[in-house]
């Protein structure tokens, strides 16, 4: 059996597994709550003394549980988060018909002006006039990296 540091390997895979589900807890996002469930129960296993590298029975027992826990785990996952939306993507050329706000003053012909549209903010220019701060705004279409609004009435 390996052993580093004083602990047999089936320690090590229960406490790198439970070092991955804390990260996940306190961290959510990193979708390493399976893999942690997964070595906890092959540590487990391990430390059971069943030897899951040299028999075939012990490498089934272990797919079997590790298949499991994995459902298990992905179904407790969508519980805890179940509003969970799949994200969306934004590019310029999505924005056009969309309203949003000025946040720096919008000059004709000049791409010093901001505006948050989408809950992001572009970069924008205006074809008709100079367009405060504050205005609402339209987007009429979209030029490289930049956008072109018009002031909403």
């Amino acid at each position: 059996m390996v052993d580093v540091l004083g602990l047999s390997f089936g320690w090590l895979l229960i406490v790198v597994g439970t070092l991955f589900l804390v990260a996940e807890a306190i961290n959510p996002g990193f979708f390493i709550a399976v893999p942690g469930t997964v070595m906890i129960i092959l540590g487990i296993l391990l430390v059971l003394g069943i030897d899951i590298f040299s028999s075939p029975f012990g490498l089934i027992v272990a797919v079997i549980l590790t298949i499991a826990a994995s459902i298990v785990t992905i179904w407790i996952y969508k519980k805890i988060n179940p509003d969970t939306l799949s994200p969306t993507t934004i590019s310029r050329d999505s924005l056009v018909g969309l309203e949003g706000l000025v946040l720096v003053k919008v000059i004709p012909d000049s791409l010093s002006g901001k505006v948050r549209v989408a809950g992001q903010d572009w970069s924008a220019r205006s074809e008709e006039g100079i367009i405060p701060v504050g205005s609402k705004v339209r987007v009429v279409k979209s030029e490289g990296v930049h956008i072109v609004v018009q002031e909403v009435k």
